[in-house]
This record gives C-alpha cells, sequence and structure tokens, in this order.
C-alpha cells in the first residue's frame, strides 16, 4: 500500500564504477560546480565564479538520469548532501556560504589565481 511512498525515500545506488567517475571529474576539471538549475544557492554560486571570472565546469544534477545517484555519491565522497557542491583544483570548497565566505576574505581569489599557475 505505502510502496511508491517508501520508495521515495530510498537511497539511490552508488557503485564504485559511478564514485569513479564522480573523483575523475572533480580531478580533470579545475573548478566543479554540481548543481540543480532551480537552486537560487546554486546560481549564487555561479555569479560569484563568474564575477571572478571563471567558467567552471557545471553539472545539473536535476537534468542528468543518474543526478541523484551522484548526488548520493558525492555526499559519501564529502559528507555534503546539499548544492551546490563545490570543487576547486580538486580541493572540495563546500557550497555556496563556504564560498561566498572564502570570497568575502578574499581567499577566493588566491585558490583562483593558484589555478593560473
Amino acid at each position: 500500500m505505502f510502496s511508491w511512498l517508501s520508495s521515495f525515500f530510498q537511497t539511490p545506488e552508488v557503485t564504485p564504477e559511478l564514485k569513479k567517475s564522480i573523483q575523475s571529474t572533480i580531478e580533470s576539471n579545475k573548478i566543479v560546480v554540481y548543481s540543480k538549475s532551480y537552486c537560487p544557492y546554486c546560481t549564487s554560486t555561479k555569479q560569484i565564479l563568474s564575477q571572478n571570472g571563471v567558467n567552471p565546469t557545471i553539472i545539473e544534477l536535476n537534468q542528468i538520469t543518474d543526478g541523484s545517484s551522484i548526488q548520493q555519491g558525492l555526499y559519501e565522497i564529502t559528507g555534503q548532501r546539499t548544492v551546490p557542491n563545490i570543487f576547486i583544483n580538486g580541493e572540495h570548497i563546500g557550497g555556496n556560504s563556504d564560498l561566498v565566505d572564502l570570497n568575502s576574505k578574499g581567499l577566493l581569489k588566491s585558490k583562483l589565481n593558484a589555478l593560473a599557475k
């Protein structure tokens, strides 16, 4: 009777191959933002990066078929359930509030300048 409801709360499967694919994406791109197109925090993150002259790799999890599995994989890798999930030079930055904090302290510029070297 309530199987449809319980299926809604099931954790998506994260295969070792999917985790490897996530890690590969993070390692092969200087800046990666896992995002959802309708998320205002994701929009803010994209704007901050754009204002800093950055063109990140953006993966819109709500627009790909395995998006929920990737989001679960990111949680298993980083401990962060939410989007945006931001990586700079392979380092997990966190979410939008973490990026805003780095930007306001002037630390984002130094991280981005390190990419150019």
